[in-house]
């Protein structure tokens, strides 16, 4: 007997449900790979799972062009229809143009934080893997520019710094020179004074000796030579 027709309904069992989920999944991954090449079209698979992880196939890592793609051919279409749309409905449209960006955006964030890489091919992981390899580079190459910027800096900073240092030792060797300077001033004008002192007291001393050299308080002075002798004094045998 051949198989009967399967009733399409919800699978209730929930380890059934994911075993169909994973065996589907990867047929449908599998027929739009075949369609795309086989048929030289440009696929774009979307699919999220009960918990809201992300499974997509796009033809050559384009998903974002095929995406824009179709917002541009249904937004065509919904022109030639007629203009009995809403007056939102152009906001609706570019509501789900920027929504379905944003959830681009998103996902290549995950992935670059090695996030969601279940679902990507062999080709979609070597890309991801340059595009990291191209940030890392000019990461580098920013990070040694402002390193050498800092260094320059560091650089200016110690050469002002050294000639603000020489200014000030210069300064402080001129102020003890004319520290010394004055020392060696106030030395020599101790000396002078204490040499007139002396000078002073030895005019004082001499002066004094003379003063007592004189009648006045001091030894007789000698007699003349010529002085007369009385007669009397003279004749002693008498």
């Amino acid at each position: 007997m051949g198989r009967g027709r399967v009733q399409l309904k919800r699978i209730e069992n929930k380890i059934n449900r994911q075993v169909t989920f994973s065996k589907r999944r990867s047929g449908l991954l599998k027929k739009a790979h075949e369609i795309s090449v086989l048929c030289d079209a440009e696929v774009a698979l979307i699919v999220f799972n009960t918990k809201g992880k992300l499974f997509e196939y796009s033809t050559d890592s384009c998903m974002e062009r095929i995406l824009e793609r179709y917002e541009r051919c249904s937004y065509s279409e919904r022109q030639l229809v007629g203009n009995d749309l809403e007056p939102n409905g152009d906001w609706n449209l570019e509501h789900a143009k920027l929504k379905a960006r944003v959830d681009v955006l998103q996902r290549n964030q995950r992935n670059f934080m090695g996030e969601d890489l279940d679902s990507l091919r062999v080709k979609e992981l070597q890309h991801l893997e340059q595009q990291l390899d191209s940030s890392l580079k000019q990461i580098r190459s920013r990070k040694n520019q402002i390193m050498y910027e800092s260094i320059s800096e560091l650089h200016k900073k110690g050469k002002a710094l050294q000639v603000e240092n020489n200014l000030l030792a210069k300064k402080v060797k001129e102020k003890e020179k004319e520290l010394a300077e004055k020392e060696q001033h106030q030395q020599q004008q101790n000396h002078d004074m204490e040499l007139q002192s002396l000078q002073s007291l030895n005019i004082g001393s001499c002066s004094q000796e003379g003063f007592n050299g004189g009648n006045i308080g001091g030894t007789p002075s000698q007699r003349p030579a010529n002085t007369l002798i009385p007669s009397w004094m003279l004749n002693t045998k008498n």
